[in-house]
């Protein structure tokens, strides 16, 4: 996944945050600070980035 996919992804799902969980909320916050920071999530972040994206977006086609 590149740094513009994340980018996108977290920019989606922002509009997500209050269908949350707690913990949810937690961790798509600490993707929101690493982004920007402009850091590269490692492998089980990005999985669990793609997991809440596909949970709270509807998917009009591809990933981004």
């Amino acid at each position: 996944m590149t740094h513009v996919e994340q980018h996108r992804m977290i920019e989606e799902l922002e509009d997500h945050v209050r269908k949350m969980t707690r913990y949810e909320q937690e961790e798509f916050h600490m993707f929101v600070k690493r982004d920007k920071d402009d850091e590269d999530l490692d492998t089980l972040s990005q999985k669990r980035l793609l997991e809440l994206y596909d949970r709270y977006t509807k998917r009009r086609g591809p990933r981004p």
